[in-house]
């Protein structure tokens, strides 16, 4: 297995942020000298595509990535025709991500298949070869095409990356796709016991999702970052947490607090830092070239505060 030399710091569009200051922040983040920006497709907000589109065209250089389509809510053949689209205005700047989306979503859209796995495989092995200017037939037990191919297909095909958490899931995106895209947490002991689920035989992308807070003051960077980890106790982010050394004891912190927030509110700093980039300008910039060590291809720091521009401002003394 290789993974791809080149490191690059991107940072995530907020899913919450206004419309009208949406393209601001996609020029701001290319001026500071962002490498990437990625976009999410959250039930309930944003639409993937349309963000993608429209950021690229009020940018010049950074690279714009997808992260990620649910497979089950998206027809291959149409969601080819939109990611060409993409590639075809503009070239070698797009990134398409492609998962299972989150259960209780997919449920809630009648959209939860019945073998994940499967239409995952499926899925990534027919749109890629949609980009490349295939004729696509094919029979599965989720994906069915006749026939299927693009009229004019992209000169320069954009790479299909699986967002994905769990070890069989992972083990497909290094079947299949040309990387991975990994959600927050992600710490070096998570990196490489993805990768060794990945397992991928030739060169193989891995973006990293962190929640982000970069202060002159570390302790205040860690105050400010807390009520974003919420979450993490909970069930979904397992796998994120099973390789770390503390693993037993972060959920043994959680079934004794009442909810998420006293949850992040007593998990010690130590363990903060594990679980973000977080600090000073040095400090994270150290965190970030340790997730390279450990396999990170790209590192998506996602802002957190109360205003995503000076949360962007600061993220970018990092760089």
């Amino acid at each position: 297995m290789t993974t791809v030399d080149d490191h690059v710091t991107g940072v995530l569009l907020p899913r919450d942020l206004p419309a009208d200051r949406v393209l601001d922040f996609a020029r701001e983040a290319e001026r500071f000298g962002f490498g990437e920006l990625w976009v999410v497709e959250d039930l309930g907000f944003r639409g993937g595509v349309a963000q993608a589109g429209a950021v690229l065209a009020a940018t010049d250089r950074i690279r714009v990535g997808i992260g990620v389509l649910p497979v089950g809510a998206r027809g291959v053949a149409f969601a080819a025709m939109e990611a060409a689209t993409l590639a075809e205005l503009f070239p070698g700047r797009v990134d398409i991500g492609v998962g299972h989306g989150m259960p209780d979503w997919m449920r809630q859209v009648g959209a939860w298949p019945a073998s994940p796995l499967a239409l995952l495989e499926e899925y990534t092995v027919a749109l890629r070869a949609l980009l490349r200017g295939e004729r696509v037939d094919v029979a599965g037990r989720h994906v069915r095409l006749d026939g299927v191919r693009l009229e004019t297909p992209p000169a320069v095909p954009p790479p299909v990356l699986a967002g994905v958490r769990g070890p069989r899931s992972l083990a497909v995106a290094g079947r299949v796709a040309e990387g991975t895209v990994l959600a927050e947490p992600v710490s070096p002991e998570y990196v490489r016991a993805a990768l060794g689920s990945i397992a991928a035989r030739g060169p193989h992308r891995v973006v990293g999702y962190n929640l982000a807070v970069v202060h002159d003051d570390e302790g205040a960077a860690v105050a400010a970052v807390r009520p974003a980890l919420a979450p993490l106790g909970e069930p979904d982010w397992r796998p994120h947490l099973a390789p770390l050394p503390f693993a037993d004891e972060v959920i043994a912190l959680r079934a004794g607090c009442a909810d998420g927030g006293e949850f992040a509110r007593r998990l010690p700093a130590e363990w903060v830092r594990h679980l973000a980039v977080v600090g000073t300008p040095a400090q994270a910039r150290r965190r970030v070239e340790v997730l390279h060590e450990a396999g990170v291809t790209s590192t998506v720091l996602i802002p957190v505060g109360g205003d995503p521009f000076v949360s962007l401002a600061s993220l970018a003394r990092a760089l």
